[in-house]
């Protein structure tokens, strides 16, 4: 079972600019919460209580503000400060001391996922036993994504950005490793942009046939808020959610609760440190 997570909320946030030049993308608010619940909420329904967030240099103290160490969930959150992004490979060299023999998830701190069927894709996922295995979504634009050929759950090809269709299946921010991924990270070379492409660590693994894939279907989502245009579409879909059906997505205290991890008073404790807000009203019904 993978039992340790690791979340990449580094990089520039270059095209979300000026809102990104003073306080980091992922501690931006999608509808009512920060975006760094949403990725985290998603290692938590996989039931990974350990979590590694790798962050930029200089912005450690402003995620410590809002999720200090994981206590108040019951879990053990640490924290890496990246001084400038090599990549996505890199989340595993910098989190060495953190994953030691174990295996691993990585989620990219903007990406959203939603859907019904998506606790049980997790718990198919974080039983991997060896190899890597990525989450694939259908999209109508594959050009702009790296998509995947599939033999059954097996992946044949990756293309990053194809010219021409070669497939629709997008590969998502989120992958299962074994821990050969430390390994095969450390060997990566830097591509013609001077980072660690996260292709070409997959590709390590469908060279030796141990890649494989999890399909989100037709009744779940996936979106990328790495623009503003896509930032707000995702706020705008969390919004309409949430106040039609009554439920709050990424409430990190009732997976927290759901999962066994904390009881009542931790909830009590969580409402005493976010003060009068909708959220703390809504933590204040799951102890009802």
């Amino acid at each position: 079972m993978i039992k340790k997570g690791i979340i990449l909320s580094g990089g520039m946030g270059t095209r979300m600019s000026p809102l990104t030049k003073a306080v980091n993308k992922q501690l931006l608010p999608i509808y009512d919460k920060p975006l760094i619940f949403y990725p985290l909420s998603i290692l938590m329904l996989a039931k990974i209580r350990e979590v590694l967030i790798i962050v930029n240099k200089g912005q450690l103290d402003q995620y410590k503000k809002i999720i200090p160490d994981g206590d108040r969930l019951g879990m053990k959150i640490s924290y890496k400060e990246q001084d400038k992004p090599r990549g996505l490979p890199d989340a595993f060299i910098l989190g060495e001391d953190f994953i030691k023999k174990d295996k691993v998830s990585m989620i990219l701190g903007d990406n959203f996922f939603y859907g019904q069927s998506l606790t049980k894709i997790l718990n198919n996922c974080v039983k991997l036993q060896q190899g890597a295995k990525v989450l694939l979504h259908k999209v109508a634009n594959p050009e702009n994504f790296g998509v995947a050929i599939l033999n059954k759950k097996k992946i044949v090809k990756i293309k990053e950005k194809p010219k021409n269709f070669i497939s629709n299946y997008a590969i998502t921010g989120l992958y299962f490793f074994d821990n050969k991924v430390i390994q095969y990270a450390k060997k990566l070379k830097p591509s013609k942009r001077n980072e660690l492409e996260i292709t070409d660590l997959l590709n390590e693994y469908r060279k030796r046939n141990k890649l494989s894939a999890e399909l989100i279907g037709r009744g779940g989502a996936w979106l990328d808020t790495g623009s503003i245009e896509d930032f707000y579409k995702t706020s705008n879909f969390v919004s309409v959610i949430e106040n039609q059906q009554g439920f709050k997505i990424a409430c990190l205290e009732e997976i927290a609760f759901n999962n066994g991890w904390i009881q009542k008073n931790d909830i009590k404790k969580s409402i005493k440190f976010y003060g009068n807000c909708n959220y703390s009203k809504y933590l204040m019904k799951i102890i009802l």
